[in-house]
């Protein structure tokens, strides 16, 4: 129950995507250099400067575009270090990173940044209202200066749908092979079994390679089509060993005797029998397909950035060991990436033993 609830949790979060990110902007991808690589709980003052081109967007406030790609970018922005009003001007002094010197102060125009004249007080009211924020980054910025936390979250979704696209490849192609094989015997099945010992003695990550450089393509799409191709030889197995035990079983014959066609039986009458077994590979093929995707991502073959996969995450974050950010920055991605796997599996085992017909009934 705690594997459900936190794949419950997983899947809530990969729904609502972009809505509840601190950062909503595509890929929450919005790199503040000044702030790279800052420990977590860390605080800023931003300084928006407006952007005319992203404010005439016909799209930019529609809910269904910012929950599917997020929000363009409204506002430059560049973190300060602090600032003070004089007259109808705005000085600001740039936020100073771990070895950076000191700039000189800057000076804005405060009709200028709200877009309208007006009296001074007026528009610095508008200006510490709309265009000075202060943000918080509870885990801290990657070496691009991103929200970690951001980035983290929106990276359930891409976790959770190749594990879902993967599933639902490998159960569509593996229950129409096996079901066949065992169905209809012969030499067919010993084709089709010597096709899946094949497939089944190459390392799932080698096979992944080979078909990304056969669809000569990188990215997310093709990192769902790649997993889920990879992953039916287990349920193909399982459906033509259960096929081969019920196909003499006395409701078979009985379809038999009615005439009702082989594709009859085997949809509507077969297959519904091994639901049980094919929910609890599902979900073992689930944690497989998203450690396979973070083991591509991880070596730059699966997800490119700026994606936010998880296994991406990791490889930044390995690249800075060494440093005070290198620890977080890999600790993070890895633990979520542990989490969601060790929740799948966790629920396989409860799905397996509910399943099982020799677990003893309590009470």
């Amino acid at each position: 129950m705690a594997g459900l609830g936190f794949i419950l949790l997983c899947t809530l979060v990969a729904l609502l995507g972009y809505w509840i990110l601190p950062d909503n902007s595509p890929n929450a991808n919005n790199s503040l250099v000044q702030l790279q690589k800052e420990s977590p709980g860390f605080r800023a003052t931003i300084l928006r400067l407006p952007v005319a081109e992203a404010a005439s967007s016909p799209t930019a406030d529609n809910p269904f575009t910012i929950w599917l790609r997020g929000r363009t970018f409204r506002y430059q922005e560049t973190p300060i270090e602090s600032y003070r009003f004089e007259g109808d001007s705005l000085f600001t002094q740039p936020y100073r990173n771990h070895s950076a010197l000191a700039d000189q102060h800057r000076r804005y125009s405060l009709a200028q940044l709200v877009g309208r004249p007006g009296s001074p007080a007026e528009l610095r009211q508008a200006v510490e209202q709309k265009h000075i924020v202060r943000r918080n980054y509870w885990l801290g910025t990657d070496k691009a200066g991103r929200d970690e936390l951001s980035r983290l979250l929106l990276g359930t979704r891409i976790s959770l749908g190749i594990g879902l696209v993967a599933v639902l490849i490998s159960l569509v192609l593996g229950m129409a092979i096996g079901a066949v094989a065992g169905y209809v015997g012969g030499w067919l099945d010993s084709l089709l079994l010597g096709v899946m010992t094949v497939v089944w003695s190459i390392p799932g990550i080698m096979l992944v390679i080979a078909i990304s450089l056969a669809l000569d393509s990188k990215g997310v799409w093709t990192s769902f089509v790649a997993v889920g191709l990879t992953m039916w030889v287990d349920v193909a197995r399982v459906v033509r060993g259960q096929m081969l035990s019920l196909r003499e079983k006395t409701f078979v014959e009985a379809g038999r005797v009615l005439g009702l066609p082989q594709s009859r039986l085997i949809a509507r009458h077969l297959l519904p029998n091994m639901t049980g077994p094919l929910i609890v590979i599902a979900t073992s093929n689930f944690a497989a397909a998203i450690l396979l995707e973070a083991g591509l991502s991880f070596l730059g073959l699966g997800v490119q950035p700026p994606a936010p996969s998880w296994g991406l995450m990791v490889n930044e974050g390995f690249q800075l060991l060494g440093t005070e950010a290198g620890l977080w920055l890999t600790l993070l991605p890895g633990l979520a990436i542990s989490l969601l796997v060790l929740s799948f599996n966790l629920l396989g085992n409860g799905l397996r033993d509910a399943y099982d017909p020799k677990t003893p009934i309590n009470g």
